[in-house]
């Protein structure tokens, strides 16, 4: 196959390319730059994607002998990823940016260029796994459930999934990738793994969404409406926080109280119980699914809500265009505008970002 070999300059992207080179496969190199900022440096394992990241792809695909080129895909990351992180938490909603990344820059702007230029795939250094089933190609989570990134590749639909190539998926563990990395000759072997938003490298999200979104004074309330405190920008704020809410007024129990719920409509932040956090249905209309859709419009499944939370038996509909979700027992913690990535056992089945949640504790409790 002629396999484009997407290089983000780590560990797992370069080894994943090796191995393609090894298969036999026609393998071509490409680094996509996605920041303007052309001297933007990594610091630690903070941030991806820099300048840094680009030079270490290449040394890479140096050592492999494959062609190397760097995309630009700037801009399509900005109106795509950035300003979707900056308008969702407008909204008062928590978006996860992977995914977003995943699905709009990774596995449909590079996968549809990579297409026209006759590529039969895109590899890349995930931990997931494809199965060749007699339904047709499905998604798998990896062996090694410690790195399974299959949840942050819940929005691939089965064109994008017949067109990616994992290697990594069935490596039993990250310290083997590293090892065979060193034994290969390739410079990232013991390079940290990026972490946090790849375009707030230095982690200050709160800030950089201030100087974005702007900070606007507003109240904080209980479950049923009372001024308890106030706030300086709703922003600031994620679903289940309980540092930093410098509330005026103790609880009438003695105990903390946890963020519930942002409003941004009336700029106000909703606090309770740690016990409220729990939810008992979660729904949304913004729906996809990884290869075959379910057969019914009701059945069982597991739904993992984090990456790397547990996933949770439950049980899910689709009716009129909503998808709804009812766990066995409750989440914890779910803010609207995560993604819920549906289960049937290994499979990726599909996703949703969620829109509406419903406490598993009424407001009278």
């Amino acid at each position: 196959m002629r396999i484009l070999a997407a290089m983000s300059g780590g560990v797992d992207s370069a080894v994943a390319a090796a191995r393609a080179v090894e298969a036999g496969h026609d393998a071509v190199g490409v680094h996509l730059a996605l920041s303007r900022a052309g001297g933007t440096l990594r610091t630690g394992s903070r941030g991806c994607c820099t300048i840094e990241d680009a030079m270490d792809a290449r040394r890479a695909a140096d050592v492999l002998g494959i062609p190397f080129y760097v995309w630009d895909f700037s801009e399509r990351f900005r109106d795509d990823v950035i300003e979707d992180f900056i308008s969702e938490y407008r909204a008062g909603r928590t978006p996860n940016p992977c995914m977003r990344c995943n699905e709009k820059i990774k596995f449909q702007a590079l996968l549809e260029r990579a297409v026209e230029l006759g590529f039969d795939a895109v590899c890349t250094g995930h931990y997931a796994t494809l199965v060749d089933s007699p339904e047709g190609l499905e998604l798998h989570r990896a062996s090694d459930a410690a790195k399974d990134q299959s949840y942050v590749l819940g929005v691939l639909d089965a064109e994008q999934i017949a067109h990616t190539y994992f290697p990594l998926g069935s490596t039993p563990s990250k310290a083997l990738v590293r090892a065979e990395a060193e034994a290969r000759g390739l410079s990232v072997a013991q390079k940290p793994d990026s972490h946090d938003i790849c375009f707030i490298p230095d982690g200050d999200t709160r800030g950089w969404l201030a100087e974005r979104v702007g900070a606007e004074t507003g109240d904080v309330i209980d479950r049923s409406g009372v001024v308890i405190g106030s706030h300086e920008g709703a922003h600031a704020f994620t679903i289940g926080q309980r540092r930093g809410l410098q509330l005026g007024v103790p609880a009438s129990d003695g105990k903390p109280r946890f963020v519930l719920e942002i409003r941004p409509v009336s700029n106000t932040v909703v606090v309770g119980p740690k016990e409220a956090l729990a939810t008992a249905e979660i729904a949304g209309e913004r729906y996809s699914w990884a290869g075959r859709p379910p057969s019914t419009a009701a059945f069982d499944c597991h739904v993992q809500i984090r990456a790397h939370a547990d996933p949770v038996p439950a049980r899910a509909t689709l009716v009129d265009g909503l998808l709804t979700v009812v766990p066995e027992t409750p989440f914890d913690g779910v803010a609207t505008g995560q993604t819920a990535v549906i289960y049937d056992g290994t499979r990726v089945v599909g996703q949703f970002t969620i829109d509406r949640t419903v406490s598993a504790v009424p407001v009278d409790a």
